[in-house]
């Protein structure tokens, strides 16, 4: 059972300066993001010979050569095999510990091993740093960096799909702030990720004007992403789904005190650009704004209500969101946010039912998260917890009837 009403249940970076690579590029007559790609895989291979082997991920299943050539053969399969992800976030432990210390996976080259045992095919980063003792040290936040990571994914068949990384603070931007912001573009593309984002909202605000500036920057930051292939996103926790102050008598600062009932990223969604700004849903923190924000005071002073639904906005806007975070609760009614973290797949959110209304599978990219997976005790949990929830993320099926 769910502590309130659902609506969603149907059963109740700049190029680097001229030199010899880029003139190839120019010779070849490809496009930047092409040509950083095909070169680092290439590179791969010289990189890193494979140690362990090639991972289980690389060869195609059924469902996997249907969508690489644009076809739909997974039957009942909700999440084909080529779509099932992880945020790294959930592992961060196992990153960030020190491989001298411990026989656990250790640094990014064996988590990566360990997540493609478990059949994952894809993983989203969470910044680009792992423990100083781990193969390549400490910092990977570099062109480096990026290409030994990148030699590590293309080993055990693993694809980069985001990252929440750099979003500049500064609007206007600052010189410094926009260099940074091309820097982890041109890392994106070395590493073949479609897309970059951040863990965080465009502005905190509950107000009209500030999301209006917001949007604006996002505008802005999406376009220079656009023109280097990639796609940016935000990622949103509950509070962005909560509505915006637009209306009513104002305060002593002059600021709207009362809403129309359009909630705050639903208006982000209308004043940017399809083209150049995108959403990762984190769809555990979506159903906590179900739970929290569901009445607002109208302009007139009349409380109304309006429960979140969660796919529903997903399905008006599909295109938008390319990204979701796949995590799930258990009810609590006492903690101020309606569920408790848990595993993916043991929990009440009807994940199911979420997917199958949003449809277009084979456009979705959905990222495994539980933000309390490691243990301060128990040092293999988190990536325990990772093969749990790719198991119950690979077992959901279409509803029948």
């Amino acid at each position: 059972m769910t502590p309130f009403p659902d609506p969603s249940r149907t059963d109740t970076a700049t190029p680097s300066a001229a030199g010899p690579d880029e003139a190839l590029r120019r010779t070849l007559g490809v496009g930047r993001r092409r040509f950083l790609t095909t070169c680092t895989a290439v590179a791969a291979g010289a990189v890193a010979a494979p140690v362990f082997g090639a991972g289980p991920a690389l060869a195609l299943d059924g469902d996997d050569q249907g969508q690489e050539h644009g076809h739909d053969h997974g039957g009942d399969v909700l999440v084909p095999h080529a779509r099932r992800g992880i945020i790294l976030y959930t592992v961060r432990d196992a990153t960030g510990r020190d491989p001298l210390s411990t026989d656990l996976p250790s640094g990014f080259r064996e988590v990566f091993k360990q997540l493609a045992r478990h059949g994952y095919r894809q993983v989203e980063f969470a910044g680009y740093r792992q423990h100083a003792n781990a193969p390549g040290g400490a910092d990977l936040e570099t062109v480096a960096g990026a290409r030994l990571l990148r030699s590590w994914l293309d080993e055990y068949g693993l694809r980069a799909q985001g990252n929440h990384g750099f979003i500049p603070s500064s609007w206007p931007l600052t010189t410094a702030d926009l260099d940074t912001f091309k820097k982890h573009l041109e890392i994106a593309n070395i590493l073949g990720m479609d897309h970059m984002g951040t863990g965080g909202d465009p502005t905190g605000s509950s107000y009209r004007a500030d999301w209006d500036v917001a949007a604006d920057k996002w505008n802005a930051l999406g376009e220079i992403a656009r023109r280097e292939g990639v796609k940016l996103y935000t990622h949103n926790h509950d509070a962005a789904y909560g509505f915006l102050l637009d209306g009513g008598p104002l305060d002593a600062q002059g600021r709207p005190t009362r809403s129309s009932g359009i909630r705050k990223l639903e208006y982000f969604l209308q004043v940017t650009d399809p083209k150049s700004v995108w959403l990762e849903m984190d769809i555990f923190w979506a159903h906590v704004a179900q739970y929290k924000f569901h009445t607002y005071t109208a302009h007139d002073g009349s409380t109304r209500e309006n429960v979140f639904d969660p796919a529903a906005l997903v399905a008006r806007n599909n295109k938008r969101y390319p990204l979701f975070h796949a995590k799930d609760g258990t009810v609590n009614t006492t903690n101020g946010q309606g569920y408790d973290m848990v595993p993916f797949g043991t929990g009440v959110i009807d994940y199911r039912t979420f997917f199958t209304r949003v449809g277009h599978r084979n456009y979705h990219n959905p990222m495994v998260e539980q933000d309390n997976a490691p243990s301060s005790t128990d040092a293999g949990q988190s990536l325990r917890y990772a093969k749990t929830g790719y198991d119950n993320l690979a077992a959901l099926r279409k509803r029948r009837g």
